[in-house]
């Protein structure tokens, strides 16, 4: 175990060794915990209320506290009304308690302010189908912006686990499967956040996503090298490019350890190797798991032992285990003090880093905000166009002006199907059902009315998740009198078996939930064109109809103006542009899949049974076409210092269009197996017909790293294929080159994992 010297903050500043010179035990205790201000019903955490200790706010203030919990995001409240009751909070800490110093208000902000009436962006996935880091950052921006007017201070996210399963419920809170893709979007995220003066907290530190059969919080059989090549970079890509303030750890255990008592990881990793200097978080009730749920732990004082050696600063979303059971751990002699203060120390330095030391709150709280201002859905539109993935087309969209459509399926005209999981109307507002959803946010059967002149029919057809076949003949009725049918399936959010996605949705089958392939088929067997549109948290086995249908579009959950977005899609108004950051998968039996696989996880002779997704990561149409020639790798390739590639883009057809430029590279002998196609590079680059561009990608050492057969991440010499295509399967110009040197060790010197592209 990392000794106490060697993990305590780098020079806490005399301020922060002068206060906890001067706490009591209590006092210490009140500043690594949060509290959370609740009613019955409003359960938004797994097993919450299961252990809880009843205590009001008044109980557990008197000697301080760490953090105020979820202030905005536990039920529709007015913004500035709860703005008061904070400032007058804040205010009550300063100067009513020994020490005054205020609380930390953190929030959850995946897709957005967690809050009623602000607005709400794409979920992760959508990110990723995005393939655009700029946006990412610029919507982290007003997302932050929104919280601090609002007194807010840290911010629950990006989620930075790697997908491996779709079977796993939470893959809709997740950017993609590729781990660079991953890193450089949730990089983005943390620097737009921070850079209005919120701290992002990077979920779920480490593992989680591997977890067994896509189960939540199954157990992760992921061996020392896949965590550390797949899993642990886009954390280290944050912690090194990034500088993020905060990191949480996950709920996993890997090979029978914890997560949340593993100083191996909590420490040794984060700390140790990355330099990490900010505060770890607790995820809600982590730490109480320990006792709960994994059993390693006899009491929860044992527990905040464990989590507080192994390197959790902060108790969310309350002190269960780090308030009154680790009090008696201490006075016992069964926890060393010293883990305390360490711990303080970083909280307190977080809050001096804040500016929260010297806060007064004497300033008056907003009195008017505009949490879904014009910037906030410029952006949200921008972002739902940009992800939205053209999977087939025959010629059928863009839709004729005048073409007759009928309007069929159980997300056509259901709000909630445009957002995720950790949205406020599918987190919270479901609590809430009398609350009308705050924000404006059109259903694809509103929008298209207003988009489209001509005439509309709709018909539901059936519901997301049960066997009602009632709604058929309808659905059948109007789509065979239609020039086009737009059929709308997919997803219904939702938190631990109440959809068929989101934390705890796990599924067994990767088919489109309850009877909606009956009404896909239902609605193809009319003869009458069909447009597929699929709302959804993870990406299905669709196969049996891409080929059928005349044009299928994934979306996943686009936000508050994803219903404009696809509307625009379908009339020609938005040309697609996204691209798969998943593969379609094939079956479930196929699952876990990655694209990064190594040969023997492919198609072959050994095996009777395919693995080959529907369609490949990385896939994606446009109204308009692409082509990449003269591929060229720059002079000088070598282990210590990559390469630099550059790649001709023309737009060969009648319209402007994006096009996300993709470099791929394969290493054909190494000392382990490794993956058949990486992506190495990416940019999205816009161009009117006629119109060709040279774009160089600058690939660091990093990129090409890989932990060998010792345990060091290194690059070795040798031959590298490249290419660039329309996804990772397609190799449209490709190249060979020799990386010349010797076998390269990696360290945190190097230009790790900078996203650099010329144009």
């Amino acid at each position: 175990m990392t000794d106490l010297q060697t993990a305590a903050p780098s020079q806490p500043s005399t301020r922060v060794r002068d206060l906890l010179e001067r706490m009591t035990l209590e006092e210490k205790l009140a500043q690594i915990v949060g509290f959370w201000e609740k009613s019955e019903g409003e359960a938004v955490a797994p097993l919450q209320g299961e252990f809880e200790v009843e205590r009001g706010l008044d109980d557990v203030i008197k000697d301080g506290l760490g953090h105020l919990t979820r202030v905005y995001g536990t039920r529709p409240i007015d913004a500035v009304e709860r703005a008061r009751w904070l400032w007058d909070k804040q205010r009550w800490f300063v100067n009513e308690t020994r020490l005054g110093i205020p609380a930390l208000v953190h929030e959850e902000c995946l897709t957005g302010l967690s809050a009623w009436g602000a607005a709400t962006f794409p979920t992760p996935l959508a990110w990723g189908s995005s393939f655009d880091a700029d946006l990412v950052t610029r919507m982290g921006e007003v997302i932050g912006r929104s919280m601090r007017t609002l007194g807010v201070h840290q911010g629950l996210a990006p989620v930075l686990d790697v997908i491996r399963d779709p079977r796993w419920g939470r893959v809709d809170e997740c950017i993609s499967e590729d781990p660079y893709l991953v890193g450089t979007l949730g990089t983005s995220y943390v620097r737009g956040l921070q850079s209005t003066g919120v701290h992002a907290t990077l979920k779920h530190f480490v593992g989680y996503s591997a977890s067994q059969s896509g189960r939540n919080f199954g157990p992760v059989h992921a061996g020392p090298r896949e965590v550390a090549d797949v899993l642990l970079p886009p954390f280290e890509m944050a912690v090194l490019d990034g500088g993020v303030r905060s990191v949480m750890h996950s709920y996993a255990e890997i090979d029978g350890v914890p997560v949340a008592a593993n100083p191996e990881l909590l420490t040794g990793v984060l700390r140790d190797r990355w330099g990490f200097d900010g505060t770890v978080v607790a995820d809600y009730f982590g730490v109480a798991f320990l006792h709960l749920l994994h059993h390693v732990a006899a009491d929860l004082g044992d527990a905040a032992g464990q989590a507080l050696a192994a390197g959790v600063d902060i108790e969310l979303p309350t002190g269960d285990a780090y308030l009154t059971p680790l009090a008696e751990a201490v006075r016992s002699g069964t926890v060393d003090e010293a883990l305390v203060d360490r711990a303080v120390l970083r909280a307190l330095a977080q809050k001096e880093e804040l500016g929260l030391l010297d806060a007064r709150f004497d300033d008056e709280p907003p009195t008017e905000v505009d949490l879904d201002s014009p910037e906030h859905r410029e952006i949200a539109a921008q972002l739902a166009e940009r992800s939205l993935v053209l999977l087939t087309n025959d010629g059928t969209l863009p839709v004729a002006p005048d073409a007759r459509i009928a309007v069929v399926g159980p997300n056509a005209d259901r709000t909630a199907a445009l957002f995720g999981c950790y949205s406020f109307l599918n987190h919270v507002l479901a609590h809430h059902p009398d609350v009308p959803v705050g924000i404006e946010s059109p259903t694809v059967l509103e929008a298209l009315r207003r988009e489209h002149a001509a005439q509309i029919t709709y018909a539901r057809g059936c519901a997301v998740d049960d066997d009602d076949r009632s709604g058929f003949d309808e659905a059948v009725a109007i789509a065979s009198d239609a020039d086009v049918a737009v059929l709308v399936v997919g997803d219904h959010a939702a938190l631990f078996g109440r959809g068929t996605v989101g934390e705890g949705c796990d599924r067994d089958d990767l088919e489109l939930p309850g009877v909606q392939r009956e009404l896909v088929e239902a609605v193809l067997a009319t003869g009458t064109p069909v447009v597929l549109v699929m709302l959804t948290g993870r990406p299905y086995a669709v196969d049996w109809a891409l080929g059928r249908c005349a044009a299928a579009v994934q979306a996943f959950f686009p936000g508050e103006e994803g219903g404009t977005a696809i509307a625009g899609l379908l009339s020609g108004r938005v040309n697609p542009s996204g691209r798969l950051p998943i593969s379609m998968p094939r079956s479930a039996g196929a699952q876990p899949y990655t694209y990064l696989h190594p040969a023997l996880g492919g198609d072959g002779d050994v095996t009777n049974l395919s693995t080959v997704p529907t369609l490949p990561f990385g896939h994606g149409l446009s109204y308009t076409t692409f082509t990449h020639t003269d591929l060229r790798v720059a002079p000088g390739a070598t282990t210590d210092g990559g390469l630099a590639v550059t790649v001709t883009v023309t737009n060969t057809g009648g319209r402007t269009g994006a096009d996300v430029v993709q470099l791929y590279g394969h290493d054909v002998v190494a000392s382990v197996t490794r993956p058949v196609a990486q992506l190495l590079g990416y940019h999205r680059v816009e161009l009117a017909p006629g119109q060709s561009v040279d774009v160089e990608l600058t690939v660091p050492a990093a990129r090409l790293a890989f932990t060998d057969r010792s345990g060091r991440r290194v690059v070795e010499p040798g031959e590298l294929r490249v290419w660039v295509g329309p996804s990772c399967a397609e190799r449209e110009v490709e190249a060979s080159v020799e990386l010349a040197g010797e076998t390269y060790a990696v360290t945190l010197d190097d230009a790790r994992w900078t996203h650099v592209t010329a144009v």
